[in-house]
């Protein structure tokens, strides 16, 4: 009996991660994994935690305790990076972040010895690299959650234009916040033995993640200048950015290889989904100039350079990260604008609801009041949407999705 109330409260933690359209596949690698990170008994907790941001004194009032002990055992989650805190109006909220991006990364982003890293990791490349139910839920994601950013010195005097929120450097200036901490990905495959040679203190948080992350030494703040100096080492190691699919507020950019990073892994396995979103750019070939020295189709994280008496590339499953273009010493290759543009969400609350949309959960989210959203504005939204016909609140093109909903967040964000 004491088993099956154990795993009863692992499977309501599940199905509130799930209350999100980013969740979490149930299986046991995953029961496996939440009891290595969570207690019993913070299991049960957590699952009754709302998916807005909340204080100490609302989780009390769900969990029934006095104020005092919910906040030691808030704090205790936080110090694991299993919860984020942040003070808005001059008190402390909580936030329990999506499997990722989030906690199961946190959990890798630096070396501790209070949870057995070498069998979490090994857990987490079975759920996520060997099952992979997971991933492809995660990257069938319909606006993607992550987006490339452009190698802006493959575009220096190109005469491209380029629009700022399609910078990495523009997010570093611009961050409030800036923490760099492990790379979860090479660090978890570095524990299976199958870590490259890329750098691994490298990946980037932004904002009040990064605040969060540092209080409690998940990683550490730094300064606009060495987060511009880290972007440059990105580049030396033909690292790809992928962050945050939103122009407002980039939470995160991951320097990613093409090996072990798990956005640009399903993308080699699963490209038709297209997991994460492309930039707006692709490499065009001027072949005059090109030797078939056969450098960018070594250097493309994804493989779909080839050389069969010139060199071919793969448009459909090109990313236009730019990679192959400062690899190329000949001035061969160039990035051009893409024919259409590509639509980045306003925001992450844009980007779950359209997310929702094609997962049928946006009407539990609002509901439950699980948007960023006060009450009236979720029930405005929601009245809003419903009087759609329902091919458009569930195949509308993306779009149309894209400007309805922002002009909505935009309304009610007032």
């Amino acid at each position: 009996m004491a088993h099956n109330t154990t795993r009863d409260g692992y499977s309501q933690l599940t199905q509130r991660l799930n209350k999100l359209p980013q969740g979490a596949p149930p299986s046991e690698l995953l029961y496996q994994i939440l009891r290595l990170l969570f207690s019993p008994y913070e299991a049960e907790l957590v699952a009754r935690l709302p998916v807005v941001p909340f204080t100490a004194i609302t989780a009390a009032k769900r969990w029934k305790l006095p104020v005092g002990k919910a906040q030691n055992i808030l704090e205790k989650l936080c110090s694991r990076a299993l919860l984020l805190d942040a003070e808005q109006k001059g008190e402390v909220v909580y936030t329990l972040p999506p499997p990722m991006a989030g906690f199961f990364e946190f959990s890798l982003m630096r070396v501790r010895g209070d949870v057995d890293q070498k069998l979490l990791a090994e857990l987490f490349y079975q759920y996520l690299n060997v099952e992979d139910e997971f991933v492809k839920d995660l990257f069938s994601l319909d606006p993607p959650l992550g987006r490339v950013f452009v190698n802006e010195s493959a575009l220096e005097d190109n005469g491209v234009y380029i629009l700022s929120f399609e910078r990495a450097s523009e997010v570093i200036k611009t961050a409030s916040h800036i923490g760099v901490g492990m790379c979860y990905c090479r660090h978890k495959m570095e524990h299976v033995g199958e870590s490259c040679d890329a750098p691994l203190n490298i990946c980037l948080t932004f904002g009040t993640t990064a605040a969060s992350l540092a209080r409690h030494e998940y990683n550490r703040l730094v300064d606009k200048s060495e987060g511009l100096e880290l972007l440059a080492q990105a580049y030396e190691h033909n690292l790809v950015q992928c962050g945050e699919n939103v122009r407002q507020n980039v939470s995160f950019i991951c320097n990613c290889c093409g090996c072990c990073c798990e956005a640009l892994v399903a993308e080699r396995k699963f490209s038709m989904l297209r997991p994460v979103h492309t930039t707006n750019f692709l490499p065009k070939l001027q072949q005059e100039e090109c030797t078939l020295c056969g450098k960018c189709v070594r250097i493309c994280p994804l493989g779909i350079i080839s050389i069969d008496e010139e060199v071919r590339i793969d448009g459909e499953r090109c990313l236009g990260c730019g990679v192959c273009i400062r690899a190329c010493g000949f001035s061969a290759l160039q990035l051009t604008p893409r024919a259409a543009r590509v639509i980045t969400p306003l925001n992450s609350v844009h980007r779950i609801l359209q997310n929702a949309i094609d997962k049928g959960t946006l009407e539990q989210l609002v509901f439950d009041n699980q948007v960023l959203f006060s009450h009236r504005a979720s029930a405005a939204l929601l009245g809003a949407i419903l009087k759609l016909p329902p091919a458009k609140q569930l195949l509308a093109s993306k779009q149309f999705k894209s400007q309805y909903l922002e002009s909505l967040i935009k309304r009610f964000s007032r």
